[in-house]
Formats: C-alpha cells, sequence, structure tokens
C-alpha cells in the first residue's frame, strides 16, 4: 500500500518559510502571514472569492500567468487579485517541492521590493 503524501496546511507552509533567512511569522490581512523585512510573501488569503485551503504568494505579474497557464489546476487568480502582484495556489494541488521553490520565489521578490 502506497502512503499518501502529508496534507499542506499553513503549518507546512509556515515551517518551510522559516527556513529561509530573516523571515517572520506576523499577519497581513489579518491574517497569518510570513514576511521578510516587513513585507508579506505569503499569506492566506481572506477575500470570500478566494478558494478554501489556498495560499496567495507574492510573486511578479509575468510570473503568475506563466505558472497559471502551465498549471491551472493548481495555480488561480480571482477578480479581487488581478491588480495584486500575487498568485493563490491550491495547497491541495501543489507539490511540496514546488511549493518550497514557490517560496523561495516570493521570498525573493518580497525582499527585493523591501529594498526599494
Amino acid at each position: 500500500m502506497a502512503l499518501m503524501p502529508s496534507r499542506i496546511t499553513w503549518a507546512t507552509v509556515r515551517q518551510m518559510g522559516l527556513k529561509l533567512p530573516d523571515v517572520e511569522v506576523g499577519t497581513a490581512y489579518r491574517s497569518p502571514a510570513l514576511k521578510v523585512r516587513g513585507k508579506w510573501f505569503a499569506v492566506i488569503p481572506t477575500h470570500r472569492s478566494a478558494e478554501p485551503r489556498s495560499l496567495a504568494v507574492s510573486i511578479p505579474f509575468h510570473d503568475r500567468d506563466e505558472l497559471i497557464a502551465a498549471e491551472p489546476d493548481t495555480f488561480y487568480l480571482k477578480e479581487h487579485y488581478v491588480s495584486s502582484q500575487c498568485v493563490l495556489i491550491r495547497l491541495d494541488r501543489v507539490h511540496r517541492d514546488a511549493l518550497k521553490d514557490l517560496l523561495l520565489m516570493a521570498w525573493t521578490f518580497a525582499r527585493r521590493k523591501s529594498v526599494k
């Protein structure tokens, strides 16, 4: 019998994110978030249009568009988020390794934004 992969939760995201330098746990939009230099890079979306068990990560528009085009079952966008440099991720669909890569991408992007 094959083992089912463990379910990705906010605790999983938090644990992965805290392995990156200078990450702090906080809130953004009154929701649990991971931040670097005061800028959020991962947050549980609170807008009612976001699907349950989703995560928002801060990334450039062109990367967002590429992710959604490549894997629309995993990555998505709702109208409320169109003007924000972020993508919504279905945690039940994303692979752990991909999530680690996305958190690193989001951390890098947020860190650069905090310097401006």
